[in-house]
Formats: structure tokens, sequence, C-alpha cells
């Protein structure tokens, strides 16, 4: 069995992949602050309580360990991975990044993406730094051999957040919330533009299918559902799942970027505004067994009951409500205003 260590571990794909690479057998290492407790009794799951930039900290944590994977969740810029690189060069054989498929070309010159498709993001800073990020452990991997592999998630969700295109800096919640009270949501767009929801136990399939995996290294892929559904069939699916009527206002992606106290130039703009699907021809060359069988409709009725019978998930967002109330009277109120 191997040696994992992944470097986060509580977060919305990182437990799938804990809990699944237990499952198979693997010792799974947890560096993280401790912030956040996984909630399982394996003994299989250690626990290295650690800030990753305590480097004197991590060294002595992992003196003796040589591991088959590492796999990072939580790098954002080039200098985390400088920092990485020096702490795990000579102690793994498997380097896995988790990079965004945001980070492929904005706006798509073809809905339909591949590993192929160009990294370019004008609109979100975070793209950008993953795609430096990228070229950063690409670099090491030509010039010293460093065994990268580099995996691209696009919209993964679990049971504990309901997955939204247009949301507070709180969470979904509150949008939820405001179907129930059959107040107007906010949809980006006209919502016919087509997206890709996957589970997260479906991509830990995919994910731990690259442990230890000789073709994956020196590789790219994006793991996601092959799945896609539209705006409007998302929001509706999830008000089936609360049991209401769906009230939804379509406003322009572009018209929210310029007005929004929130960032929707980069997770619209950047992101969300646009048509995706996803080839995944690689990863299952790669994987042959993977193949994401979580139905969007199914998942997110899963996602609302848990959030439902969990009070601990629904994070009140009194500003977004306000702000939602404030640009849907301003453009029910222009309406009005042409149509007089």
């Amino acid at each position: 069995m191997k040696k994992i260590l992944i470097i986060g571990g509580t977060g919305t794909i990182s437990t799938a992949v804990t809990n699944l690479s237990a499952e198979k057998g693997d010792t799974v290492y947890l560096l993280n602050r401790g912030q956040r407790k996984l909630d399982t009794t394996k003994d299989n799951i250690i626990n290295l309580t650690c800030d990753i930039n305590s480097e004197n900290e991590v060294s002595k944590l992992i003196n003796d360990l040589h591991l088959d994977v590492v796999a990072d969740f939580i790098s954002f810029v080039p200098q985390h991975l400088e920092r990485n690189y020096k702490l795990f060069k000579n102690k793994v054989s498997q380097y896995i990044f988790i990079s965004s498929a945001s980070a492929y070309q904005k706006p798509l010159s073809d809905y339909r993406v591949t590993e192929g498709t160009p990294l370019s993001n004008p609109f979100w800073e975070y793209s950008r730094n993953k795609i430096a990020c990228e070229e950063y452990l690409m670099q090491l991997y030509r010039e010293s051999g460093f065994p990268v592999t580099i995996v691209r998630p696009s919209h993964t969700y679990d049971e504990r957040s309901i997955p939204l295109g247009v949301h507070g800096e709180k969470g979904s919640w509150q949008v939820a919330k405001r179907m129930i009270e059959g107040k107007p949501v906010i949809i980006h767009g006209d919502g016919t533009s087509l997206w890709t929801m996957t589970h997260n136990s479906d991509f830990a399939r995919g994910f731990i299918g690259l442990f230890g995996n000789i073709h994956a290294i020196g590789e790219s892929v994006h793991i996601t559902s092959d799945e896609t559904v539209t705006w409007n069939q998302v929001y509706h699916a999830i008000a089936k799942a609360l049991g209401v009527k769906l009230d939804a206002v379509h406003i322009a992606s572009d018209f929210l970027a310029a007005v929004g106290d929130y960032d929707f130039e980069g997770s619209l703009l950047g992101d969300k505004a646009y048509s995706v699907a996803f080839d995944n021809s690689k990863i299952k060359r790669l994987v042959p067994e993977f193949i994401a069988t979580k139905r969007f409709d199914e998942g997110i009725k899963e996602t609302v009951d848990y959030v439902l019978a969990h009070p601990e998930y629904q994070h009140e967002d009194n500003e977004f409500d306000d702000w939602c109330d404030r640009i849907i009277k301003v453009y029910m109120n222009a309406i009005n205003d042409l149509n007089s």
C-alpha cells in the first residue's frame, strides 16, 4: 500500500480523496493546521498538525518519511510551490498539484475543453496564479525531473454546500433560503449556457487512480463528469430538491460584474459565464476504470437534504440578500420604465 501525504485534506475535494484513499488501504497523512477535523476513525489516516509555512516544523514531521504521493490542495501562487519543492524534492515519488479548470482560455475558442486548450484568463487573478504555478512545476519537471502531475478540477461539490453560480462570500445557503422564502433569485446570463458539475466522490475515483501512475508523470489532466447541464437546470434542480417553485431573474454576467460588491468579474466572466463541456478522454486513458456516475439531480438532492439537516452549514448572509434585492429592483424598474 502507498504512503500518501495530503496538504489540506478537509476541503470539498480533498475530504473525498482522503477517505477513498484510506478505504483502499493507503496510509494517508493529513498536513494542515487542524482547524477543521475530518470525521473519521480510520487508523490509517494520520494527522500531522502544522502550518505548511513553518518549514522547520514540517521538515521534522516528515523527516523519516519517503512518500509515494504528495497531493497539494492549498498552493495558489508559485512562492508556495518554491517552499514545497524544498520540503519534498527528495522525499516524494509523485507530486500532484491541484490547479483549476478556470485556467483554460477565456473566452473559449471552442466550448469543448481538452487538456490542449490554451491556458489564459484575463478576468481572474486566481486563475492566472494557477497558470503560473503550473508553469513553475513543469519547468522543474523539464529541468530536474521533479515528478509532477497537474490536475484541473472544475466545479466540484459535496454534501456540505449547494453549488451555484451567483452567491455571496459566506456561501450559497442564502440563495437557497431565498428560494424557500419565495423570493426571486439571480441567474447569470439567460441561464442556457452549459456547465459541468462533478460530485466529489466521482472526482476522487479518478484522482486516486493517478497515484503512482507512471503515465501521469509530467502530465496535466482534468477530472470532471461527462454530464452537462444548463444553469437553468441547476437552479430548477435545487428548487425541486427544496420542494419549492423557482422564481428566477436573469441578469447579464457583465452587468453583475460591473455593479457587484463581489468578484463576479472573476467567477463569472473568468469562469461560469461560458458554456463548457469537458473531454475526459485523457483521464479515462490514464485511469481506465474511471467514470462519473453521480447524476446532478441525484447528487444535489443529497446535498440539499444534508444541508437542511445540518444547521451548521446554513450560513446566513444578510448583506448578500440585500444586494440581491437592490439589483433585482433596479433591473425590474428599468424594464417597467422602458415599457411605460
